[in-house]
């Protein structure tokens, strides 16, 4: 066991034999999309059959296949958000002893952030918690989601008004919020520069999924820190973002092409 658990090659072919085939869409014969993948024909066909016969994959058309009732039926029972925050986990933990602050994940329902994830020095003296929803006008977090929502979606949010203030610091005003978005949007993270409660700064970046919105969103806060503090802290917790979209949702979402090592 040296070199750890030993890995089952077998099962790791008919996996990327059944991704190929989800990818494809039902396009290509199985001897295509086997070619395109570098397996042996006979091979492939023998591992869509089991797939099919398992329920994992379903016939369409001649030669052709598509995600089967058994693989749908896992899909409807995933929660997308949580899968997201169960692969953070470890990566904020990480984020969290090494820069000393608290460091929160939050999705978006209802047009309310919802606290998913929390850790770090001093959690319990901030008010959020985990499941906590709050007003996202306001936060961190929430200005990072609402950032990359679809252009209908923002407009319909911004009419849901009025947006009351919770500090002096607060945005309240819908055109105000909207350019407050965009600078979010083209700058790639948002500032709570005390606008949900008076001495706490907040910085957050997205975490963005294979369709380009900010399916979830991750932020650094203390209480009576300066924002120019948080703004140094950028680099971590995009790298931190990084990581999170790399094990999401694989290789191809990490930024700039680099991938930190957080193992």
């Amino acid at each position: 066991m040296r070199h750890g658990v030993p890995k089952i090659a077998a099962l790791g072919r008919a996996l990327n034999m059944l991704e190929a085939v989800i990818r494809d869409g039902g396009h290509s014969s199985v001897a295509a999309i086997a070619r395109t993948i570098d397996m042996p024909v006979a091979t492939a066909h023998r591992q869509v059959a089991t797939l099919v016969e398992q329920g994992y994959l379903a016939v369409s058309g001649v030669r052709r296949h598509i995600a089967g009732p058994r693989l749908l039926d896992m899909l409807f029972k995933l929660d997308q958000k949580q899968v997201i925050a169960s692969c953070a986990a470890p990566v904020l933990h990480q984020l969290a002893v090494e820069c000393g602050l608290v460091v929160q994940l939050g999705t978006l329902e209802n047009d309310m952030v919802t606290y998913r994830l929390k850790a770090g020095q001093g959690e319990a003296s901030l008010f959020t918690r985990v499941g906590m929803q709050l007003e996202a006008y306001c936060s961190g977090l929430g200005k990072v989601l609402l950032a990359y929502l679809p252009e209908n979606e923002l407009r319909a949010y911004l009419g849901t008004g009025p947006f009351p203030p919770l500090t002096a610091q607060t945005i309240t005003n819908p055109d105000a919020i909207a350019n407050e978005l965009a600078k979010v949007r083209k700058q790639g993270f948002a500032i709570d520069q005390e606008e949900v409660s008076d001495g706490l700064v907040c910085v957050a970046v997205p975490i963005i999924g294979p369709d380009g919105r900010a399916v979830v969103a991750i932020s650094t806060s203390k209480p009576r820190l300066a924002s120019c503090q948080f703004q140094e802290m950028l680099p971590a917790l995009k790298a931190a973002a990084a990581e999170i979209e790399r094990r999401a949702f694989g290789s191809w979402a990490c930024r700039d092409g680099k991938i930190p090592n957080f193992d």
